[in-house]
């Protein structure tokens, strides 16, 4: 009886701590999957939420965004995808993509206090868009990936783009 309450416990806090529910991801791939078309609309729409405040565990305009809340609200408003909601969960139902490919829309993530604890949304140009946190003049706001601060970070490209 103890060992299924510690277990249970353990699942609980588990799924707590990962603050995500199941990806609602088509078809039987492990892999999200956007329609190509949908990129500009993804771009138009986040870069509407520039200067929006940063907010940890924030996944909203009107409350403020933290990093994978506004990757996750601009997929859903604009391509109906509910993503996992941590960065790394992320970054494992995206396919990875060569940094010298990367399109409008697509992926970009950074160990900035560990491996993926930060992403944004490129949009070209060597530049992306993202929600840093308050001590980084906390605004969703665009940087590039060649700054010293983000190039020595970077850790991944990836799409949720089909081929």
């Amino acid at each position: 009886m103890p060992f299924r309450f510690l277990f249970s416990a353990l699942i609980g806090t588990l799924l707590l701590a990962g603050c995500s529910s199941s990806p609602k991801l088509a078809g039987s791939s492990q892999y999200a999957s956007v329609d190509p078309a949908k990129r500009q609309p993804l771009m138009k729409n986040a870069l509407s939420y520039i200067g929006t405040p940063y907010r940890y565990g924030g996944n909203h305009p009107e409350e403020g965004f933290d990093c994978s809340g506004f990757v996750n609200y601009v997929f859903n408003k604009t391509a109906k995808v509910q993503l996992p909601r941590k960065t790394s969960m992320i970054a494992g139902v995206s396919r990875p993509v060569p940094k010298s490919a990367l399109k409008s829309g697509d992926l970009v993530f950074f160990n900035t206090s560990g491996p993926y604890t930060h992403m944004g949304i490129y949009i070209g140009n060597n530049q992306f868009v993202h929600a840093p946190s308050s001590r980084n003049n906390g605004k969703v706001r665009i940087d590039s990936l060649n700054s010293r601060y983000f190039a020595q970070r970077f850790a991944d490209a990836r799409t949720l783009f089909v081929q």
